[in-house]
């Protein structure tokens, strides 16, 4: 079955993107260890884990800002800015010192090794930094089949903005009309949407505290593995 075969809404998919933070990995503790480090260097008390998971999306100056917020802090931009480079430092220092507890969620595995039997172009487009995103696709054992990682800072601007989504497409060499995007959140639905693309999302993600399952797509998937189905790959033996 080659690329042609794959399809989604009647069109055919010739690439698929991947959100990652809440998509592919389950990244919360952390992003909420991290913070908390650059917190407690500061003086100050960061928001705990179950609260940080309502405060992914848009990127770390965002994250930094919604936990200042949640604390009822106001710093000075050199401050605040201090504050998201100590955040970058321990959440690097995580992978360095292998102290890194993100992992995959189940069925992401299973459902990127059936797409790679058919050599679909997939690319992760997230707004993490890009080295942090690439640390960790390389680090769980994710990179042979994504070649192309897009970070929050890859290009000028990110979701959800189309501009990444754009740039993904353009270096996979494939359409907007004819790629998939597949997240959690309503910043990969708006970044879809105005690519003009079709979009996935999964039930289990972060959505910045707002539940996924809420979310305009156009369609749900339980898990990772259940995509290749979606998509039109027959299971493994079938017709």
């Amino acid at each position: 079955m080659g690329l042609t075969g794959l399809h989604f809404l009647g069109a055919p998919v010739h690439a698929v993107l991947f959100d990652l933070d809440g998509t592919l990995l389950d990244t919360a503790g952390d992003i909420a260890l991290a913070l908390s480090r650059a917190f407690a260097d500061q003086g100050q008390e960061a928001p705990g884990e179950a609260e940080v998971r309502t405060m992914i999306g848009r990127g770390a100056p965002m994250l930094v800002q919604r936990a200042l917020a949640w604390r009822g802090l106001t710093l000075e931009a050199p401050a605040q800015a201090a504050l998201l480079e100590g955040f970058f430092h321990h959440y690097g220092r995580l992978q360095e010192v292998d102290e890194c507890a993100a992992q995959p969620y189940p069925g992401v595995r299973e459902g990127l090794a059936r797409l790679g039997t058919q050599r679909l172009p997939m690319a992760v487009v997230t707004n993490k930094q890009e080295r942090f995103a690439r640390g960790l696709v390389a680090r769980l054992g994710l990179a042979p089949w994504f070649p192309l990682v897009v970070g929050g800072d890859t290009c000028e601007r990110r979701k959800p903005d189309p501009q990444p989504l754009q740039w993904a497409c353009t270096q996979l060499g494939v359409q907007a009309a004819h790629t998939v995007m597949v997240g959690d959140s309503v910043n990969d639905v708006q970044a879809a949407r105005a690519a003009g693309m079709r979009v996935v999302c999964v039930p289990y993600g972060y959505n910045e505290g707002t539940d996924p399952r809420a979310l305009p797509c156009d369609a749900f998937v339980q898990t990772l593995q259940e995509l290749p189905a979606l998509l039109g790959l027959p299971e493994p033996g079938g017709d």
